[in-house]
């Protein structure tokens, strides 16, 4: 399109250029006038690089400090950053928890309590709860809910335009489920990508089991007490009580028992003992037969009163089992040979995921762990620095090709170099933008903005250094060619960054057209997921340009006002080292003298 196209329907269609005949004549050569006097921008920005070019090191100085300043400034605004985006969600799931030896009617009812608070709530469009003995638990789940939920409650919101926003509805739901008693109810939003689960993920690892349950117990009492953690949770084992049967193998073989007949003996208590199968006519699966003791006999004390059939006779199992209390395990989670714990929070809706790691990282630092622990943080935090490490590697990567394919252009390192170093002020100019925007930085959105980035800014330079190389070989004196050249390119520079400016600010501002409704709406849950990108990409390349008009002019001649600038200087250290030399000499002559008159 732009080289054969627009060309062809320019020369049919195309009006003649806006301007005086003077201007364009100048401006291509064909008279011999001083651009800065000219009149108008053309003529103001010519003056702007005619001051510039002279004085090239006071330009680079003062870019240096425009640079180092927005960064110390970025800083110090400790902005934050977040994996992904906080998009509006449509679907929000509240997990139910309670403990206890409930019984389905039982969860059922809890539930429901639940699901009636909520279905009260200004905003709530549909409801689909099931309970835990339902096949419906892990709808529109992808990490796992807590050990104790018995019940999860999927609310649809009604479409954004008819409703607050969902953090509002969020914080309602939160008020109002949380005085049940004995009641938990956590509040997941809906994930539309990673990462998956909730905010803060911590896991710790050890071969040593007491070790790694102290260390979990003392760092979710530091959780429960940290500001802005919310839904704390971990891995431990619920609460409980198992009994324990030692089976005194020595004495059992005394009265003629064993293991085996214990175990099958205990079960008439228990689940019962499995005596055969059936399937029913009208059912595809069989169907266990189990017996065991009436419900009225069916309790703790009744293990003390088992008895089995031995070859003497009815043998009571207390003879030779011991029964003990012990701590309920209900599950062991390993990795690697090592037993595994996490511990899992979210965050308040206006607190950054990534600020709260940080205060934890310092903790652990500074209170430290046991060295047979070992912890990882997962879930925003590991994806997060996994995307950053290959955002930057394609960075790095994208820069070594382009360097590639502007030395085979310009044959000239300099040039490179000085083409490359807008990437470098394109992303100064993200960080101003986070700052005056007061928007957190993406790892991923903002991301991907600096380095799409880094293949835009780059063209105003090789604008600018190309048409300067072509105005060397037609004989320009090295000023002249980098005035004419900065002026000469200023229309399409700024066309190209205006123009792009201009389409991503709709993006920015979250505004949707529909060209068919002829309808323009503001916001909206897909409009916020590119504001980050066309905000970085906007600022990026709007400092970008405007800088490099002024500084790179100014380093097109910083080597040839080196090579004169530098002999003065060496000439001057030179005299001042004389100069120096010989007032040491004379003191020291005259020291001499002094001391040489009492020896006469």
């Amino acid at each position: 399109v732009a080289l054969i196209f627009l060309p062809v329907i320019g020369s049919l269609i195309g009006k003649a250029q806006t301007g005086t005949a003077s201007t364009m004549k100048a401006l291509a050569g064909d008279e011999h006038t001083e651009l800065a006097a000219m009149k108008g921008f053309i003529g103001h920005y010519a003056k702007i690089v005619q001051w510039a070019v002279h004085r090239p090191l006071r330009v680079l100085g003062l870019a240096g400090v425009i640079v180092v300043g927005i960064i110390g400034l970025f800083l110090a605004s400790n902005v934050g950053t977040m994996f992904f985006v906080n998009s509006d969600p449509e679907i929000i799931s509240a997990m139910v928890g309670a403990r206890g030896n409930l019984s389905t009617e039982e969860e059922r009812d809890l539930v429901v309590e639940v699901e009636n608070k909520i279905l009260a709530i200004e905003g709530v469009e549909n409801i689909y709860t099931a309970t835990s003995s339902s096949n419906g638990m892990q709808f529109a789940l992808s990490s796992p809910p807590p050990d104790d939920t018995i019940g999860q409650i999927n609310i649809e919101l009604k479409d954004w335009k008819e409703r607050r926003h969902s953090r509002e509805i969020i914080n309602e739901i939160r008020e109002e489920t949380s005085g049940f008693p004995g009641i938990r109810v956590e509040v997941r939003l809906q994930e539309a990508g990673p990462p998956v689960g909730k905010d803060v993920q911590l896991e710790l690892r050890s071969d040593f089991s007491d070790v790694l349950l102290a260390e979990v117990a003392r760092i979710h009492e530091f959780w429960i007490n940290l500001d802005g953690l919310i839904e704390i949770e971990d891995s431990r084992p619920l609460p409980g009580i198992e009994w324990e049967l030692n089976v005194d193998r020595e004495q059992a073989g005394l009265f003629g028992a064993d293991v085996a007949q214990v175990g099958s003996v205990v079960q008439l208590v228990t689940t019962g003992v499995l005596i055969g199968e059936y399937r029913p006519d009208d059912a595809e699966d069989e169907v266990e037969i189990r017996v065991r003791y009436p419900i009225t006999e069916r309790n703790l004390g009744q293990l003390d009163k088992l008895r089995i059939q031995t070859t003497l006779g009815l043998v009571p199992i207390s003879n030779f089992v011991t029964r003990s209390p012990q701590p309920q395990v209900n599950k062991i989670d390993r990795m690697d040979g090592k037993r595994i714990i996490s511990i899992r929070a979210n965050t308040e809706l206006d607190v950054l995921p990534s600020q709260k790691v940080d205060e934890i990282k310092k903790w652990l630092k500074e209170t430290g762990t046991d060295p047979r622990i070992d912890y990882e943080f997962k879930g925003a935090d590991e994806e997060g620095d996994a995307a950053a490490e290959f955002l930057g590697t394609a960075m790095i990567l994208s820069l070594f090709l382009m360097g590639i394919i502007l030395l085979t252009q310009f044959n000239n390192f300099y040039h490179v170099v000085l083409t490359l170093s807008s990437v470098v002020l394109s992303t100064v100019g993200v960080m101003l933008g986070i700052i005056i925007t007061g928007q957190s930085f993406s790892i991923v959105m903002t991301g991907t903005g600096i380095v799409a980035l880094a293949g835009i800014v780059v063209n105003n330079n090789i604008v600018l250094i190309d048409t300067f190389q072509r105005l060397r070989e037609a004989g320009y004196e090295l000023y002249e060619a980098v005035i004419r050249t900065a002026t000469q390119r200023l229309r399409p520079v700024l066309l190209t960054t205006i123009t792009t400016i201009c389409g991503l600010l709709p993006m920015a501002v979250q505004l949707n057209v529909n060209f068919f409704t002829r309808q323009v709406t503001a916001g909206g849950p897909i409009a916020v997921w590119w504001v980050e990108l066309a905000t970085a990409v906007i600022f990026g390349l709007a400092f970008a340009t405007l800088i490099t008009l002024i500084l790179t002019p100014a380093l097109l001649v910083l080597p040839q006002h080196l090579r004169v600038l530098l002999p003065q200087l060496w000439a001057r250290l030179l005299i001042t080292i004389q100069h120096l030399w010989r007032k040491l000499s004379g003191r020291h002559s005259e020291k001499s003298q002094g001391t040489a008159q009492p020896a006469e």
